[in-house]
């Protein structure tokens, strides 16, 4: 198989990365923070440069827009580049995608918007929601390197762009429904109510979401605490989509309340897993500003 380059080895990029080893592709990575992220079966590259040079199809995960613009520009710039298209899977924005196709497609080089979903377990299940837009050719070119990052992908537009719209307004649900189920079991608790209790029949009835059904079960309840998807990047995903429901000029009264409590989420225990919304919804009082008691002890 053909070399595939990959830039950004964190939470989510180390798994895709190892998904494209375990499906016989020759994977030469980078990352800031050294080779020690490199999966074992990967050749680390040094710089971006490198990886250009190396790599004629190069995947991004990356913290968010301005990451990837730099980056994009560093591989269009690359002296002695092979690489003529880039899979970006990061979460950087419907103007940043734009501007990141604009500058690469300048240079002869296709972007693929390529937001993906279903965290890091389901990177390595190989469950998660690869979703992805650009024209025709190029994503055929790249269709190889995209089915062997998940089996579950679906393109959703022509335009560069679309696929970070259907990621933002996806995670603006997921923040939504974490942080209302937060409330919901809190208040039970305060109520009287066993929190497994609560969520197991909440999940046979209407209230069930992916906040009730996994992240509660599966990292609250355990106390672990562990879905390896930090709160600040929720907060950026929601500030992404309110600042993009602003310039489209659709309601956002729903989102402004839930941006608010992520970024006092984020600002008061930043890095956080997200899903220690919930202690911080039952210490500090919901979704609104005020600081009242602890729902954990009724009264």
């Amino acid at each position: 198989m053909a070399t595939v380059g990959f830039i950004g080895l964190g939470n989510m990029g180390g798994a895709l990365a190892v998904n494209l080893v375990q499906r016989g592709h020759h994977v030469v990575a980078h990352d800031a923070a050294g080779p020690g992220r490199a999966p074992a079966g990967a050749a680390f590259a040094k710089d971006v440069a490198e990886v250009a040079r190396r790599a004629r199809t190069v995947v991004f995960s990356l913290p968010d827009g301005q990451i990837s613009e730099k980056v994009a520009r560093e591989v269009a710039e690359t002296a002695g580049r092979r690489a003529g298209y880039v899979v970006d899977t990061s979460t950087v924005g419907v103007a940043a995608a734009r501007r990141i196709a604009e500058v690469l497609a300048a240079e002869g080089i296709g972007y693929t918007d390529a937001p993906v979903s279903g965290g890091v377990a389901g990177a390595r299940a190989r469950t998660l929601t690869v979703m992805y837009a650009a024209p025709d050719g190029i994503c055929a070119a790249v269709e190889p390197v995209l089915a062997d990052l998940s089996d579950r992908r679906r393109r959703v537009g022509d335009r560069q762009g679309m696929a970070q719209a259907l990621k933002l307004a996806n995670n603006f649900l997921s923040a939504a429904a974490l942080a209302a189920a937060s409330e919901a079991v809190a208040f039970g608790r305060a109520a009287g109510l066993d929190p497994e209790l609560l969520l197991d029949v909440v999940n046979a009835s209407s209230g069930r979401s992916g906040a009730t059904e996994d992240k509660f079960p599966r990292h609250v309840l355990t106390g672990h605490y562990d879905s390896g998807f930090a709160n600040s990047l929720m907060a950026k995903d929601v500030d992404l989509y309110l600042r993009t429901a602003a310039e489209l000029d659709v309601p956002d009264e729903v989102g402004a309340l839930v941006g608010a409590l992520w970024r006092r989420f984020a600002d008061a225990e930043p890095g956080a897993d997200f899903t220690r919304v919930y202690p911080f919804v039952e210490a500090h009082g919901g979704i609104g500003n005020g600081g009242g008691r602890s729902l954990a002890s009724p009264q």
